[in-house]
């Protein structure tokens, strides 16, 4: 079972930056593919971003994007911590949501970013740009 616990989010004008923080179970961290995902009301849940470990020899990571926040957010992992973040930059009021970190041990790399591909959530934060 993953645990995931969001922190980060807040209210900032456009333009503005703010950073998530998503805290996972430890034991299962390393294994794990991370996404971020957000839900505006009245919305479909979208995925944002996700990363992945593509090698367990090298540590290399893929990372992959929505095309809405290419370039202005980017996912990041502190494996030392078990901690995922994503930093998001040039904020506009289309980017008000819910966010949420999702994870599970097996995901199709096709699809990182597709909602049904993630068993584990958090309760998510919100984040809201005026």
């Amino acid at each position: 079972h993953v645990q995931l616990v969001e922190s980060g989010g807040g209210s900032v004008q456009a333009g503005g930056s703010l950073r998530l923080s998503c805290a996972a179970s430890a034991y299962t961290y390393r294994r794990a593919y991370f996404a971020w995902f957000r839900q505006a009301p009245g919305k479909e849940r979208e995925g944002v971003a996700a990363i992945i470990t593509d090698s367990s020899i090298t540590g290399s990571e893929l990372t992959n994007y929505a095309d809405s926040v290419q370039g202005r957010f980017t996912v990041s992992r502190d494996d030392a911590k078990a901690i995922l973040y994503l930093q998001m930059n040039s904020l506009k009021p289309e980017d008000t949501a819910m966010y949420y970190c999702a994870a599970d041990l097996i995901v199709d790399r096709s699809y990182v970013l597709r909602r049904q591909e993630y068993k584990y959530w958090g309760q998510g934060t919100q984040v809201t740009v005026s």
